[in-house]
């Protein structure tokens, strides 16, 4: 019995030692493995076939965008090289005269003036799209497609908004899709393309973000003919040489034609036409070969911080009409004197410019909504516009700054002879005498020799009624006045010194 049982344990522990010879010798064979495998992906150099983080991946594909975007896009943009002779006479005092230039028979000489931007194809049969400033001056065009040079013409330009169309004899060339420039938002991605400061660089591309929108630069791109401004504004790099290039969005789409930089290189601030507003003129350009304005009929002020409390508006937004004009489209809406236009046609109305720049991009006859801020609640009214009168000027109010301090103004009654002075006839007011500097009425911009008219919205005919109305008007609160400039009026808001 006992020699069975001895058997019956030496089996069983033969078994056992079986089993776990097999379990350690398959983990030993695991653990090998695993250790010979963390050899070799420590030995993987860099750049090899090895799974990527999906950290990365992300990162290829958003760049893969760009690769497609620029794929897409660069092959409508064309360099546009410009020519110019103009005629100099050798510098002297005495050739400036000229008996001695007519006796003496002063030669003239020539010489070519060379310029270079670029432009997008904008339909296959030739036209292309770029700046005024680009041709404005141009004996000869020539446009430049894969290193070869085609003769240009001119269809039109249009120097008030910087947009000119050109042409060349060729057919079937690559085009951009036009995008909506009113949905492109601050933050989004964007890609400039032109040929920064020589051809030898045609077809850079470059990208950003949307800085902001609705900008205005005012007198500051120096030919003084830019009349209607509403940029894009990006930190794109655009440097000389790309004006009339594309913007382009990350759908391929055109937003922009790059037209201004500050400084004479990119600091990271660039500026573009929206494609809204350029595919307007562009359209007007190719059909007639000139650009017939929308026309509404209003003068047009800033809201200030000021203005939107005296309003109650819960911020500085929109444009203030600040006069009606008699007989205009306006007037036919039922538009009022003081009423804020928020939106046109969904559009939000940022500043006087904008809305200005947006009606002259609209054709005669177009019918627009305005949303308006009337007795401090909205309404919508639609305005058919008329054609602006070709002796019109902006829809402005060239109204001050935006600026607070003291008030700081003196005013005395309007006489005949100021009335005959200051081009006042027939008017009613007091004459602004003198304006201290540094005070709230200098920082606004008011002048000696401005012609209030109302102080609250309480018409004011004498220096006794102007110092009246101001008694009204607590401490801290805000004056409201109404003024005459150079037969045009304007409002502005200033807000009276706290005690």
């Amino acid at each position: 019995m006992k020699n069975k049982q001895r058997s019956v344990l030496l089996f069983a522990g033969i078994f056992i030692g079986i089993v776990v010879g097999l379990i350690i010798s398959s983990n030993f064979d695991w653990m090998m493995n695993s250790i010979a495998a963390d050899r070799s992906a420590a030995a993987v150099p860099l750049g090899s076939s090895e799974p990527v983080p999906q950290e990365l991946l992300v990162l290829q594909d958003f760049s893969k965008a760009f690769v497609a975007v620029a794929k897409i896009a660069s092959p409508a943009v064309v360099t546009i090289s410009s020519s110019t002779t103009v005629k100099q006479r050798f510098s002297h005092p005495l050739m400036d005269d000229p008996l001695f230039r007519q006796f003496f028979g002063v030669p003239e000489r020539e010489q070519v003036m060379r310029g270079l931007g670029s432009g997008v194809i904008v339909n296959p049969e030739g036209y292309i799209l770029t700046n005024n400033h680009v041709i404005s001056e141009a004996d000869a065009i020539t446009v430049t497609i894969d290193k070869v040079e085609h003769t240009a013409r001119v269809i039109g330009k249009d120097p008030a908004s910087d947009i000119a169309v050109i042409k060349i004899d060729k057919n079937n060339l690559p085009t951009i899709k036009l995008g909506d420039s009113d949905k492109l938002e601050v933050g989004e991605w964007v890609i400039a393309i032109g040929n920064p400061f020589s051809d030898i660089l045609e077809k850079t591309v470059t990208a950003g973000i949307v800085s902001a929108k609705g900008r205005s630069l005012g007198s500051g791109l120096g030919d003084g003919q830019l009349r209607y401004q509403d940029f894009i504004q990006t930190d794109a790099a655009i440097n000389p040489g790309n004006s009339g290039g594309a913007m382009v969005n990350l759908r391929g789409e055109l937003v922009g034609i790059n037209t201004a930089i500050v400084g004479r290189s990119n600091v990271g601030v660039g500026f573009a036409i929206p494609i809204n507003m350029a595919r307007s003129i562009m359209e007007q350009l190719i059909s007639s070969g000139k650009v017939r304005r929308g026309w509404m009929g209003v003068q047009l002020g800033e809201v200030d911080e000021e203005k939107a409390e005296y309003f109650g508006l819960e911020k500085p937004r929109g444009a203030q009409v600040a006069e009606v004009l008699k007989e205009s489209p306006a007037e036919s809406a039922g538009l009022k004197q003081d009423d804020i236009i928020l939106k046109i046609n969904n559009l939000e109305i940022t500043s006087r410019d904008q809305l200005i720049a947006f009606v002259a991009s609209q054709a005669p006859n177009s019918k627009l909504t305005l949303t308006i801020w009337r007795n401090k609640a909205s309404r919508n009214i639609t305005v058919t516009l008329g054609e602006r009168p070709a002796d019109e000027g902006l829809s402005s109010s060239g109204e001050p700054g935006e600026q607070s301090g003291k008030m700081g103004l003196d005013v005395r009654e309007l006489t005949e002879q100021l009335a005959r002075q200051y081009g006042y006839s027939g008017q009613s007011g007091v004459v602004i005498s003198s304006v201290t500097p540094n005070s709230v009425a200098d920082r606004k911009g008011l002048r000696q020799g401005d012609l209030i008219l109302s102080v609250n919205d309480r018409g004011v005919t004498s220096v006794r009624e102007f110092r009246a109305a101001l008694r009204d008007i607590k401490a801290g609160g805000i004056v409201y006045l109404r003024i005459m400039r150079d037969k045009n009026v304007y409002s502005v808001a200033l807000r009276t010194p706290r005690e």
